[in-house]
């Protein structure tokens, strides 16, 4: 098992930014790819961007190309999600998530089996 917590989310207004942590911990985080998920109230959650166990590849949604960045420390056991120029769209809880994934498997919520419990975002206008 890996347990995951994110931690840093709040409340901010539009065009500030944030980052996002996801500390995992219990089974060797190796070889992981990460992902991070959001959800917004009444909708359904939706890809935000992953990371491979290397960091060298990395996948984002189109909303938010551009704005946020997804990094990793491996010595940290901790992957990152760097959100600026935020707006009220982007208001949701957000969600780390591993898993051994191929690459066309990152934007797949079903294919992740490690879960943290989320972290509130809210983006006021």
């Amino acid at each position: 098992q890996v347990q995951l917590v994110e931690s840093g989310g709040g409340l901010v207004q539009a065009g500030d930014s944030l980052r996002l942590s996801c500390a995992a911990s219990g089974r060797t985080f190796s070889g992981y790819a990460m992902g991070w998920f959001r959800q917004a109230p009444g909708t359904e959650r939706e890809f935000v961007a992953a990371i491979s166990w290397t960091g060298d590849n990395s996948y984002y949604a189109e909303s938010v190309k551009g704005r946020f960045t997804v990094s990793r420390d491996n010595a940290k056991s901790t992957v990152y999600l760097q959100m600026n120029s935020l707006k009220p769209v982007d208001t949701a809880v957000y969600y780390c998530a591993a898993g051994w994934l191929s690459v066309g498997s990152w934007t797949n919520q079903y294919a992740y089996p490690y879960w943290g419990q989320g972290t509130q975002v809210t983006v006021s206008s």
